[in-house]
């Protein structure tokens, strides 16, 4: 059971809140997290070209607020995506309201997000009735961020969150961040939707270049079913409130607080693969000796993303040959013949042809919950990590009548 969130991971200046206001048959579907003085801001967006309505909203806000931020609002239950002018209308309307309660802001200074279902019209009256309430029950108590967790969960078994802290000339600076996401999960961007608050002192150039450092390893390294999402957003708000001295260059100041901030990222993107829909393991798959690191990275990906890895994986079956054609159909032109593959650390492959293993202890290594492949090309330098989960049943029945 993941432990909740204490008074210490709290950044300071920053509060949380949330409701059910009817968007899903129950539960919380609406939060709100605010930073109670300006903050910088820095976001990535979905690269899918079917573009939900609050992600379009949100990049217009960032540009012309240049990247001062109050806070965001998001909705689960609905993704509002595929819904015309009307689901414009009602991203644009969500932050007017939210911008009014919280005094009288421009809505710029908001950022909208929204998740659920694609192309049904998002119920926005529901939202806009619920707002003031919102507003004023904000807290920057652990126990309102928990709640923050929960109501932006969709088809997620529970809520993901993660904490750190670094020292910027010598006071303590707190990072938190919370994500959603178990299915229609390849970011290529960010994640499903990532919020991330921290009372550091830091310039918006730099904010963006931490945060687009952290996702490439990270939220860009993971992939649940090769499904990139039409709503996927990661944000961060930083209010300097830390009472650090502010960063403005890429010095060691800069090194600590993106050591820190990729920390929080991977412990989010690894705890939406472990709570991949239907999971029942987390697979690494580290791809060593390619002809480059983007090379790697293809390799990587299409051996993360192939449904015979995946099964094969859900049975523990050690099928090396659906690995090493997977690897094969990348687009990456190497030579097989060179290739070892380790599975849960096991030489099954050598030289493209099998090496002798037990069956058995193999398989037993892999009904592990964290199971690592290691490909070597052994054709150049290059090297990639990525992070992905076995394909289960449970998976199509989840997805079977996720709509219904």
């Amino acid at each position: 059971m993941t432990p909740s969130a204490t008074a210490k991971h709290i950044p300071r200046g920053f509060s949380f809140s949330s409701a059910a206001c009817g968007l899903k048959k129950s539960g919380l579907d609406l939060g709100l997290l605010v930073s109670e003085t300006p903050a910088v801001a820095a976001a990535m967006f979905t690269r899918n070209q079917v573009v939900a309505a609050p992600v379009l909203a949100s990049q217009v806000h960032l540009r012309q607020s240049r990247n001062r931020m109050r806070g965001i609002i998001v909705n689960s239950g609905n993704a509002n995506c595929c819904t015309g002018s009307g689901g414009v209308a009602a991203a644009a309307a969500t932050t007017l309201k939210v911008a009014r309660e919280l005094d009288k802001l421009h809505p710029t200074q908001i950022l909208v997000c929204s998740t659920g279902v694609i192309g049904l019209p998002l119920r926005v009256e529901k939202i806009l009735k619920a707002v003031p309430d919102l507003v004023r029950a904000r807290s920057g108590k652990a126990t309102a961020f928990t709640q923050f967790t929960r109501a932006i969960m969709t088809t997620d078994t529970r809520p993901k969150w993660a904490a750190v802290n670094c020292r910027i000339g010598g006071k303590a600076v707190r990072i938190l961040g919370c994500c959603k996401g178990a299915g229609m999960i390849q970011p290529n961007m960010a994640t499903m939707l990532a919020f991330l608050a921290t009372d550091v002192a830091i310039s918006p150039s730099l904010l963006s270049q931490a945060l687009r450092g952290a996702v490439a390893g990270t939220f860009n390294a993971i992939t649940v079913d090769g499904d990139t999402s039409t709503n996927d957003t990661v944000a961060i708000l930083a209010n300097g409130e830390s009472g650090a001295r502010r960063i403005t260059s890429e010095n060691a100041d800069f090194k600590a607080f993106h050591r820190a901030l990729e920390n929080v990222c991977r412990t989010l993107a690894l705890k939406i693969v472990e709570d991949g829909e239907g999971a029942q393991r987390v697979i690494e798959i580290e791809v060593r000796g390619a002809p480059s690191d983007r090379a790697a990275t293809h390799i990587a990906r299409t051996i993360a993303n192939s449904p015979l890895v995946k099964t094969a994986l859900a049975g523990a079956d050690p099928n090396w040959g659906r690995i090493l054609a997977a690897a094969g159909r990348a687009g990456v032109p190497f030579d097989f013949e060179l290739v070892d593959i380790k599975l849960a650390g096991i030489l099954v492959c050598r030289r493209g042809g099998e090496h002798p293993f037990s069956e058995h202890v193999a398989h037993k290594k892999m009904l592990a919950k964290y199971v690592p492949i290691v490909v070597e090309m052994h054709s150049g330098k290059g090297t990639a990590r990525m992070w992905t989960c076995d394909f289960t049943g449970e998976y199509v029945n989840i997805n079977a009548s996720y709509r219904t």
